[in-house]
């Protein structure tokens, strides 16, 4: 009798475990059903807010103005982003209208070829529109655009150039955001049988693995590369506290970009290298409890420093994603849990705005530039996209969430 007790005890336990793990999946799918809603009718309130000036897209709000830009700016392809993911979680021709709306006001950046952020402009905008909608001419926009981002690329250095600005100092210079470009071509190379693409990416992922990470596999935000020869001259970093710290929304482009390089290749040196990555996030001893980083891991008045929720939406977003493709499963339990905690602090009102306030953005408190003193402490479209998309990919674990 007794030993059946102390059998029946832990059994006991891990089925009380279970049970607590089941509702607080579905308690936290109730907070995001109810956080798309509040996103939906502030992204439509701000859609219809620039309805008649058909070139402006949203960039930030500050000092109690909405910050506008035109296509050109590095985040255009953001807020038409959004839209298609609130359209996909909640079919409205309302949604629909808006997110073609903003979409077309993206496209001539399909020929731009003096920055790497193409990728950014045009996949987020045109990519989401093509796999909800299968829109032929948005395929043609998005090939064109894969061609414009392909001219960066230069075969002796082996990686895409990122900026071009700064010539007496960098002359080839590579920033860790430029992994967020690839998908895209991996996209034109599945659907144009053009291989060059995918050899592009492969190659400025692989180089980038081999040089923009220390050690403990921390980043480093910038690596310039000898014309020459294509080695690396100067690690440095721009947006981040110094050159020797880890900032923290390019160690969430880092975790995201190696993580989608498995999804579109396979190759499990990619998946590796994101789960080195998501060791050093996840078990960092300034991650705070509620997982929203501060805007640098090593910034030195932790933890009287901003924190930044663009990179804790992209980190839960990534983190959401390496949960199902990684087979360690201790890691992926820690990636999934990590991602439920940023999504509800993010969700919370600390983060989460309410309509009509905010210039309409969704989440509060993200830090573009500190060093340069731009964009700090506001909203910014880029928090909000990946913030949405990781509630969208979130959802659709479905059954293997019901399953526990």
């Amino acid at each position: 009798m007794k030993t059946k007790h102390l059998i029946f005890l832990p059994l006991l336990s891990i089925l009380l475990l279970v049970s607590c793990r089941k509702t607080e999946k579905q308690d936290l799918l109730g907070i995001i059903d109810k956080s798309l809603e509040r996103a939906t009718v502030l992204s439509l309130d701000m859609a219809k807010s620039l309805e008649n000036d058909t070139l402006l897209l949203p960039r930030s709000f500050e000092n109690g103005k909405l910050v506008t830009s035109d296509s050109r700016w590095w985040c255009s392809g953001f807020f038409p982003g959004v839209l298609w993911y609130l359209y996909e979680n909640q079919p409205t021709e309302e949604l629909k209208k808006y997110a073609v709306d903003y979409t077309d006001r993206v496209e001539r950046e399909k020929f731009t070829t003096d920055n790497h952020d193409v990728g950014f402009m045009v996949y987020c905008s045109f990519g989401n529109g093509f796999r909800l909608l299968e829109t032929e001419s948005y395929k043609e926009v998005i090939l064109q655009a894969s061609k414009s981002l392909s001219t960066r690329y230069k075969d002796p250095i082996g990686l895409i150039r990122s900026w071009d600005w700064n010539k007496e100092t960098w002359q080839y210079p590579v920033i860790i955001d430029n992994m967020m470009n690839l998908e895209m071509l991996m996209w034109a190379a599945k659907n144009s049988g053009d291989k060059r693409f995918e050899e592009i990416a492969r190659n400025h992922a692989d180089k980038t693995m081999k040089e923009h990470f220390r050690p403990d596999y921390s980043c480093f935000h910038l690596v310039d590369y000898d014309t020459i020869t294509g080695n690396a001259r100067l690690k440095q970093t721009v947006q981040g506290y110094s050159d020797s710290s880890s900032w923290a929304r390019g160690q969430a482009w880092a975790i995201y970009g190696y993580t989608m390089m498995y999804r579109e290749t396979g190759d499990k040196k990619y998946l590796d290298h994101a789960e080195h990555i998501a060791r050093f996030i996840l078990n960092h001893p300034r991650l705070p409890e509620d997982k929203i980083p501060y805007w640098d891991f090593d910034a030195p008045n932790i933890p009287d420093e901003l924190r930044d929720a663009s990179a804790g939406a992209v980190m839960a977003s990534a983190f959401i994603e390496l949960s199902t493709l990684t087979s360690d499963k201790k890691l992926s339990e820690q990636c999934l849990r990590t991602a439920e905690t940023q999504i509800r602090t993010l969700s919370s009102p600390e983060y989460l705005a309410e309509p009509g306030t905010n210039g309409n953005f969704i989440l509060k408190h993200s830090v573009g530039s500190l060093p340069g003193k731009q964009e700090v402490d506001v909203p910014l479209t880029y928090a909000d996209y990946y913030y949405v998309e990781a509630m969208v990919r979130y959802k659709k674990l479905g059954s293997i969430l019901k399953a526990g």
